[in-house]
């Protein structure tokens, strides 16, 4: 494994260098004291594995192609930023529109995240990108979703004042994809364009396998995580805002 002290680099210096190491062939990195250097990763289509000890900046795996990255720490906004392929994983919270424009390639956040997760998420024929977030979001999560899966598991929302797992606008403009929910959602926090849905048993496949995989990842225990009730959220249309355009 190959270390990159990152303490007083730009984050130009430090993505050249992690290029530079990534071409000679590494497939391990460690990049220690990282203080918010932006675009880790980004681009990378090497089946790398990166550990990040400090909080990365912004545009975290963004394009990313194959990489496995993992972030000891918190980390920023816009991670996962149109990522197509690989995984990354995340021992804190992180911040806003997290998997924007996401093709592929798993996103999983031990804690609480921000605005405008998921936002325009996509996914095409096996291509289906997948996030899964063991805390509590902000307003509009799932915002003009479009494909994909989305977990959302609040299991720290019995320990906060507002024990919302969720804020409001919850998928607003939603037209495919789908969001499982560990808990419950009010008819005012939801989106126009979506229904609650109970999970059969193919959705309950699904939210097992990732439920134990971002468990394993992340330390949780995945069997106490799946005794609990998850609701199912779909869009009703899949042009929600057809008829205020069309003529």
């Amino acid at each position: 494994m190959k270390t990159i002290d990152a303490k007083g680099m730009t984050y130009k210096e430090l993505n050249e260098k992690v290029r530079e190491v990534v071409a000679s062939g590494e497939k391990k990195i460690k990049l220690i004291n990282v203080n918010g250097q932006r675009y880790i990763a980004d681009a990378i289509d090497k089946p790398v594995q990166i550990i990040i000890e400090g909080v990365p900046g912004n545009d975290l795996g963004a394009f990313m192609n194959g990489p496995t990255v993992i972030v000891n720490a918190n980390g920023q906004d816009h991670i996962a930023n149109t990522m197509n392929e690989g995984k990354i994983v995340v021992h804190g919270d992180a911040g806003d529109v997290l998997g924007y424009g996401m093709r592929g390639g798993k996103l999983f956040i031990k804690g609480d995240v921000g605005y405008r997760v998921g936002i325009h998420m996509k996914e095409y024929r096996d291509k289906v990108p997948v996030i899964v977030i063991g805390g509590r979001a902000r307003d509009f999560f799932g915002e003009y979703m479009a494909g994909g899966i989305i977990i959302l598991l609040g299991l720290n929302a019995s320990n906060n004042s507002d024990s919302r797992i969720a804020g409001n606008y919850f998928a607003t403009g939603m037209h495919g994809g789908v969001i499982y929910v560990r808990g419950r959602l009010e008819d005012y926090q939801l989106g126009k364009e979506v229904a609650v849905l109970e999970p059969d048993e193919s959705d309950y496949k699904t939210i097992k396998k990732y439920v134990t995989e971002f468990a394993k990842d992340l330390g949780f225990d995945a069997g106490e995580i799946l005794k609990s009730k998850f609701i199912k959220i779909k869009a009703v249309s899949h042009r929600p805002y057809g008829n205020l355009y069309a003529y």
